[in-house]
C-alpha cells in the first residue's frame, strides 16, 4: 500500500524534471546559436552566420539581441523581404529606436511598399527629429504620380541637403511628367551642375529640348551624353539622326539614319524621314529614292507615291508628276485634301 504513492510521486518528479529540463534547455540553446552565428559573422561567413541565427529562433523569437542579429544578416545577405519582417519583429518586441525605423523605412521603399514606408518616415522623424526624411518622402509620392506633393516635399529635400543631385533630378522629372518642359530644364540642369557624369540625365534633357523645339540644345545635349558613354543603340542613333536634322545639318543627320538603314533596311519611318530631310532641303532626286524604297517594301503606300509625285512637281516635271499624285489619292482618297492643300502628308 505503500508502493503506489511513492511511484506517483516518483512520476510526478520526473515529468516536472522533464519540462525543467526542456525549459532551460531552450535559452541555453538559443544562446548557443547565437553565439556561433557571431563568431561566424566576425569570420566573414555571412551565410553561416545566418544560418545559426535562424536556429537560435527555433529555440527563443522573443529575444531582441537575436532577432536584431537576424534582420542584419538578411539586410547583409541581400534578403530585403525577410530583413523587412524581422525588423519589424523587432520593433514589436519593444525597439522603437530611430535606427530601427530608417530601416524599415528604407526596405519599405525598396520594396515598393509605399504607405508602410510613409508610416516608418513620420515614426523616424518623431524618434529623431534631425533626420532628414523629405527626399524619400518625395521619391514616394513621384511614384505614386502625386507630382505636386513630390515637388514640395524634394524643394524641402533640396534644403535640407543641398549636394544631392537626386533631389533637382527628380523635381525635374515631376515637372516633365506633368507635360511642363520649361519648368523641368533648369532642374535638370541644376542636377547635372551636382553630378556632370549623368549620361542619362545629359540625354533625357536633349529630349525635353527637343519637345521644346530647341533644336541647337537638343542636338549639344545628345551629342554630350554619347560622348559621355551613353549606349549608342538604335533608339539613341536615331535621336542624334533626327537632332541633326532638326539643326539644319543634313548630311551629318542622313549619314547617321543611313547606319540604322544597314541594320534595319526596311524601317518605314526612317526611310520616310530621309526622305522629308531631302524633300525640305530641296534635294528632290534622293527624296524620290527613298520614297521608292518604301514602295519596294509596301507596294499599297500611297503617301510616299504621293511624295514622289510631288517631288516630280517640285523638280519641274509638273505632268508627270500630278499623274503620279491622282493615282495615290484613288489608292487613298484622303490624299485629295492634301491636293487642295497643297500640303503633304501628316499636315506638312
Amino acid at each position: 500500500m505503500i508502493r503506489k504513492p511513492f511511484l506517483l510521486l516518483l512520476a510526478s518528479f520526473s515529468l516536472y524534471s522533464g519540462l525543467y529540463a526542456q525549459s532551460a534547455l531552450q535559452p541555453d540553446s538559443a544562446s548557443h546559436f547565437l553565439q556561433k552565428g557571431l563568431a561566424e559573422k566576425e569570420a566573414g561567413r555571412r551565410l553561416e552566420s545566418l544560418k545559426h541565427f535562424e536556429k537560435a529562433t527555433k529555440y527563443n523569437n522573443q529575444d531582441k539581441a537575436i532577432i536584431a542579429e537576424l534582420a542584419s544578416a538578411y539586410l547583409d545577405l541581400r534578403r530585403y523581404p525577410q530583413a523587412c519582417e524581422s525588423f519589424k519583429q523587432l520593433e514589436a518586441l519593444g525597439d522603437q529606436s530611430a535606427a530601427t525605423s530608417k530601416q524599415i523605412m528604407n526596405l519599405s521603399f525598396n520594396l515598393k511598399q509605399y504607405d508602410d514606408a510613409l508610416a516608418y518616415a513620420a515614426k523616424l522623424k518623431k524618434a529623431d527629429p534631425s533626420e532628414k526624411v523629405s527626399y524619400i518622402i518625395g521619391k514616394i509620392q513621384y511614384e505614386q504620380e502625386n507630382y505636386g506633393e513630390a515637388i514640395r516635399q524634394l524643394n524641402q529635400a533640396a534644403k535640407e541637403d543641398p549636394a544631392n543631385a537626386e533631389v533637382p533630378y527628380m523635381i525635374a522629372r515631376s515637372y516633365a511628367d506633368m507635360q511642363n518642359f520649361k519648368q523641368a530644364i533648369p532642374f535638370f540642369q541644376k542636377a547635372l551642375e551636382l553630378d556632370p557624369g549623368k549620361n542619362n540625365w545629359m540625354y533625357e534633357l536633349g529630349l525635353i529640348y527637343y519637345a521644346i523645339h530647341d533644336d541647337k540644345n537638343s542636338l549639344k545635349m545628345i551629342k554630350m551624353a554619347g560622348d559621355n558613354g551613353y549606349k549608342k543603340d538604335n533608339d539613341y542613333l536615331e535621336n542624334l539622326g533626327i537632332a541633326h536634322l532638326n539643326a539644319g545639318n543634313l548630311e551629318e543627320g542622313v549619314g547617321i539614319l543611313n547606319e540604322i538603314l544597314k541594320k534595319r533596311p526596311s524601317d518605314i519611318n526612317i526611310l520616310n524621314m530621309v526622305a522629308e530631310a531631302y524633300y525640305f532641303k530641296g534635294k528632290f532626286e534622293p527624296a524620290i529614292d527613298y520614297w521608292d524604297r518604301i514602295l519596294e517594301y509596301d507596294k499599297e503606300n500611297a503617301s510616299a507615291l504621293y511624295m514622289i509625285g510631288m517631288s516630280y512637281q517640285k523638280k519641274g516635271e509638273k505632268e508627270k508628276g500630278q499623274r503620279l499624285c491622282d493615282k495615290a489619292i484613288e489608292m487613298d482618297p484622303s490624299l485629295a485634301s492634301l491636293k487642295q492643300k497643297k500640303q503633304m502628308p501628316g499636315g506638312l
